[in-house]
């Protein structure tokens, strides 16, 4: 595909970013990740991009290859699935390698903050782009941790297919950086990548093309409404379901993103996505309390007009 086709493919559906279910033993659980991925289309949701949440920072290289096509397998052929790879540079290679032969069009490069350069992660970009003979998912996760130059080079040799900025400011609208990239590089090329909370600020001020979730999994359904109300320009129902989506976010910013919403998933019973992989641990009673009353809420939240 071409960047044109990324572009018109990140529209059709919230990206939702969900956690990897396992068993006790830590192996990949085939039902119980079929049970959340039904949950999703079920809400419409049709892009499914595996990444931290899915804690692929901590995935086994031997086990990455059946991983993936289990996970293309259940997502079905109407669906859209984006593993990850690295963060390290040899980790990212041997697993480029593998996705080379993988049934998927593009993979999103975890990013490396410590240990790197600005010129030696744009090098390890464009290596595993050429392993692969694919483009990548790049993922702006920290404030200039590649300049708008860069971003620009890779986009420009085809090295990237669409941008997932997640770069966590006060408010969202005050951000230099992504106005700096954004001369230089396509807004259609970017995604909105914190959740619902900073969506309508990216789409509706830098006209990104869409926006990732993770608490989709608890609730595709509204989701799904706020990106369609987003892409109508109806900010008001918009700024409704921002709303409802807020208590869980709030959680998952005090305590830990990718704990928080693996137990709220658990907690839902949507899926019982079973343990945390190391180097990760699960909440204590005193946090699961709260969480519990907050997914509940959500759970049974309706939208009024």
């Amino acid at each position: 595909m071409n960047n044109l086709d990324y572009q018109q493919k990140i529209k059709t559906s919230v990206i939702a970013v969900p956690p990897l279910a396992r068993t006790s033993d830590l192996t990949v659980c085939e039902k119980e990740n079929r049970r959340l991925i039904e949950h999703l289309k079920s809400g419409g949701i049709r892009t499914f991009l595996y990444g931290g949440n899915a804690l692929f920072y901590h995935i086994r290289l031997s086990e990455y290859d059946q991983v993936v096509h289990q996970l293309v397998e259940l997502a079905g052929p109407d669906s859209w699935v984006i593993p990850s790879i690295g963060s390290s540079f040899g980790m990212m290679m041997d697993q480029a390698a593998i996705a080379a032969d993988l049934p998927v069009d593009t993979v999103m490069v975890l990013p490396q903050k410590d240990i790197t350069d600005v010129a030696g992660i744009e090098r390890g970009i464009r290596l595993a782009v050429d392993r692969m003979g694919k483009p990548v998912v790049l993922y702006l996760k920290f404030d200039r941790w590649l300049p708008p130059a860069a971003v620009e080079r890779l986009v420009n040799d085809d090295c990237v297919s669409w941008i997932k900025y997640a770069v966590v400011l006060p408010d969202p609208n005050n951000d230099p950086y992504l106005r700096e990239l954004l001369e230089r590089v396509p807004a259609e090329l970017f995604v909105s990548g914190m959740g619902e909370q900073p969506a309508i600020c990216h789409m509706r001020d830098f006209n990104m093309g869409g926006f990732t979730s993770g608490c989709v999994c608890v609730r595709p359904d509204l989701s799904s409404q706020m990106l369609k109300a987003i892409q109508a320009s109806d900010w008001q129902v918009a700024e409704k379901i921002r709303e409802i989506f807020e208590p869980l976010e709030n959680q998952r910013n005090a305590i830990s993103p990718i704990r928080v919403l693996h137990e709220a998933i658990r907690i839902s019973g949507l899926s019982n996505v079973g343990p945390l992989l190391p180097l990760m641990s699960g909440l204590d009673e005193t946090q699961l309390a709260p969480l519990s009353r907050v997914v509940e809420s959500l759970q049974s939240a309706k939208l009024t007009r």
